[in-house]
This record gives C-alpha cells, sequence and structure tokens, in this order.
C-alpha cells in the first residue's frame, strides 16, 4: 500500500470498516470506533443505581476486563473460567499512597470451571434485551503469564468488522470467529512466535486497519508488531522491535502528513510505524516504566499520557522521521496524568484522572489545566465522552458522570453494587459497563 497522497488504501478500508460516529452508533473496538473513547450519542444516562435505570443485565460466563464492544444487536464480550496463576509476592496498589482508599482495592473475582482448568471465552449478547446469543470457549494452552491480581487472560478487548469478531487472549491465543460464534480461524502467538511473558500479563487489544489485524506484543523474551491478513490468520508482516520493552497499550492509527501511522506507548519511547507495512518511522520520549494508556488523536494532534505514577501527559505532531522529540511536541506536562485510564479530548478539552480520583481538565491547544475536582474513587477504566458528558468508572463500583466544560461539575454518582475495572462502551443511547462477571445496560 502506498504511503503518498495523503489518504492510503488503509485508511480508505478504516472508513468501510468504522464509519464516522455520525454515521453509525456501534462500538466495534477498544475506546469505540475511531478509538477515541468518544461518541455523537444523544441523550445518554446521567443517573442510574442497581435497581433503576438499567434496562438489563447478563451474568457472564466467566471473569474478565477487557471491554464489551458493540456492533448491529450484538454485545460481545470475552472473559476467563478456571483459575490461572498470579505473580508471587505482594501485588502493588493504585491508591497505595491514600490507605483509605487502598483497603476498598480488591483482587479479580475468579469463575472456577468444573474441571479445574482454564478456558477462554468469548459470548455474545442481544443488545435489545441482554438475552445470551452465543457462546464460544477453547482451552487455554501454553505458557500461562504472572498474572497481577487485577486482571486475568481477558483482559484485551475484541474487535469486530460486520464479519468476523477477533478475541485474544494472555496466553497468545487468538481467535476470529463469525458473528454466530462459529471459529472461522485460530492462531496460538505464544506457541508459534514467543511465549507472551510479560510483568503482570498482557494488556493490549487488536486493531483493525483495512484487510489487516494488527497486534502489538512487547513482552520480555520477545517483543514486536505483527499484522494478519484479517480473513485468513496470515502473516502480513511482522515488526522485530528487540526483547524486553514492556506495553500493556493498544496501537492506534492516525492520520499523518504522508499517510497513515501507527502510534504505539512503550517503556522505550513513543513510536509511529507505517501501518500496511510495519516500517518505523518516527518516534520520540523517553523511558517510562510499564506504559498501558492508548494514545488518541484530535483536529490532527496526537495526545498522549505515558503511565506509572504521576505521568507526564504530551501532544505531538505526527510526521517527521527519526528522532522527533525536539521538533514535534506541541507541548509537554511534567505531571499530573494518570498510571491506568488513557486520556479523553472532547470539544477542545483534556480530560483523566489519575489512580486516586484526581480529575484534570486541561486545555488541548497548551496542556494547561483548567480546573482540577477529587472523586472518591479508584481509577483503572479509561473515561469515555458524549452529549456534553464525561463517564469516570471507579474500580470501587461507581461511575461519576462530569457535565464536559471549563468549570467542575459532578452531574452523578451512580452505584451498581459490583467492581468495576473494564472501560465503558456507548451504542444507540446505552451505556454498557462491565463488572467482573456481570454485563450491565444502562439507559
Amino acid at each position: 500500500m502506498s504511503r503518498t497522497g495523503g489518504w492510503t488504501l488503509g485508511a480508505v478500508w478504516a472508513l468501510l470498516l468504522f464509519p464516522p460516529l455520525l454515521a453509525a452508533e456501534d462500538w466495534p473496538q477498544w475506546r469505540g470506533p475511531q478509538g477515541q473513547g468518544v461518541s455523537s450519542a444523544t441523550g445518554l444516562p446521567v443517573q442510574w443505581s442497581a435497581e433503576k435505570n438499567v434496562a438489563w443485565k447478563a451474568r457472564l460466563a466467566g471473569t474478565g476486563v477487557s471491554s464489551p464492544v458493540v456492533w448491529g444487536d450484538q454485545v460481545i464480550v470475552t472473559s476467563q473460567t478456571g483459575r490461572a496463576h498470579k505473580a508471587g509476592g505482594s501485588f502493588p496498589l493504585l491508591a497505595r499512597d491514600d490507605s483509605t482508599l487502598a483497603e476498598r482495592e480488591n483482587p479479580i473475582q475468579e469463575a472456577v470451571s468444573a474441571s479445574g482448568d482454564v478456558f477462554l471465552v468469548v459470548e455474545a449478547f442481544s443488545r435489545a434485551g441482554g438475552k445470551r446469543l452465543w457462546e464460544h470457549r477453547v482451552k487455554a494452552r501454553g505458557e500461562f503469564p504472572d498474572l497481577h491480581e487485577k486482571h486475568n487472560l481477558a483482559t484485551p478487548t475484541p474487535v469486530v468488522d460486520g464479519e468476523r469478531v477477533y478475541a485474544l487472549f494472555g496466553t497468545g491465543q487468538l481467535v476470529a470467529l463469525d458473528l454466530k460464534g462459529r471459529e472461522v480461524w485460530t492462531r496460538h502467538l505464544g506457541l508459534e512466535i514467543s511465549p507472551f511473558r510479560t510483568a503482570w500479563g498482557h494488556g493490549s487489544s487488536p486493531v483493525l486497519y483495512g484487510e489487516t489485524l494488527i497486534l502489538l506484543c512487547d513482552h520480555q523474551p520477545r517483543s514486536y508488531l505483527l499484522a494478519l491478513d484479517r480473513r485468513t490468520g496470515k502473516q502480513v508482516w511482522l515488526a522485530d522491535r528487540g526483547k524486553t520493552r514492556v506495553s500493556h497499550s493498544t496501537p492506534l492509527v492516525v492520520r499523518g502528513p504522508n499517510g497513515d501511522e501507527l502510534i504505539v506507548n512503550s517503556s522505550a519511547r513513543i513510536d509511529a510505524y507505517d501501518p500496511a507495512a510495519g516500517k518505523l518511522l518516527w518516534y520520540a520520549g523517553s523511558e517510562r516504566q510499564t506504559p498501558i494508556p492508548s494514545a488518541v488523536f484530535s483536529d490532527g494532534v496526537i495526545y498522549l499520557s505515558r503511565g506509572y505514577r504521576n505521568s507526564d501527559y504530551l501532544a505531538l505532531r505526527p510526521g517527521g522521521t527519526g528522532d522527533v522529540s525536539g521538533s514535534h511536541v506541541l507541548w509537554r506536562t511534567p505531571s499530573g496524568a494518570s498510571y491506568v485510564p488513557s486520556i479523553v479530548v472532547y470539544d477542545g478539552l483534556i480530560y483523566m484522572t489519575n489512580e486516586i480520583g484526581v480529575v484534570t481538565c486541561a486545555d488541548a491547544k497548551t496542556g494547561t489545566p483548567v480546573w482540577r475536582r477529587r472523586l472518591d474513587g479508584v481509577f483503572f477504566a479509561s473515561p469515555v465522552a458524549g452529549d456534553g458528558k464525561i463517564y469516570m468508572v471507579s474500580e470501587t463500583g461507581t461511575t461519576f458522570v462530569l457535565r464536559a466544560g471549563r468549570q467542575p461539575e459532578v452531574l452523578a454518582e451512580n452505584d451498581l453494587g459490583e467492581r468495576l475495572l473494564a472501560s465503558p462502551a456507548i451504542s444507540n443511547g446505552c451505556l454498557y459497563l462491565r463488572s467482573d462477571g456481570t454485563l450491565f445496560a444502562v439507559k
């Protein structure tokens, strides 16, 4: 695919697969149609509880922290059943500097299978009423990573293209199913290429680009980007990234001045690749421990929180070659951003929360904070925005609804009574929330 002339064939395919939000209300991948966490829907809910304004709820076959995705009448979720190995020793708490909040952090619940084996599950529910439409499960095989207590093998969010759903799990098992849950093809990257061995387990979700499915696998034995033919699962290209890189972030395709660019947040730096061929285009920034947040793209600018404690956040222009740290970084704020959640850019403002609930609203043009507000929660999920509202989901079970704008205003605090780690999805005026073992449709 050529990178000349602005739009590439891949970008055209991206538009065919994920039309602009104004034309559709599906939520087909991590952070929605454009990967931004923003919906054009109106009439989105403000207040709910376990007994109020919940259109339906469905018990999941297992547990996990992957986000729901929505296509047509189907809401699709991945889970794990059975007990997978957790890393030894103590686990770092997000709110370790606030003892009151830290006491409210808990390990992910486990759904123990009758056989004692670990199974990886993809299941679909009716958007209209929550009825389970189909379920596909496969036994987990190969080397298991040492997992953090707050997630399991069902952390990556699946992606759907209208014909198939693609689900990746923390062992490296990857399955493509049709929209009736029937297997089309399968791969085991952990056995075929390199073990999915990384601190706390794999977190990056697959992304679609044209006819390819792209996966970021930054692991200790081997770090690489992989593009597969989405129809057959066969390799299109593989970009070797060395060893020992760490990234739990999901890549994002943006439109650069010379063509499309795949943005990767990793422990070494920020990288941009040609998504059609896997060639490294440019890089920026310095090392950062355990990057988790994904980039967003608005009005031609890339915005990114690097992750880990008291993270910096920055804006940079796409394009360039080699090290663009001195030429393409528009601004950088050295602290105040999120450890785990990605940021959201909405109507010219950046919204983000750190792990102990300090929300920062900043001007997207300058990075200058506009306001800060403390919320009573521990934050693992990424915020989403729509209908003039910002939704921030706390692990403690409360979703905070903020009015978007230059003045801090909390419209509602909604408690479902279950732990929430997964980022929400928005589709057709409904908010979908996934707890450890339950899927909620809030309207």
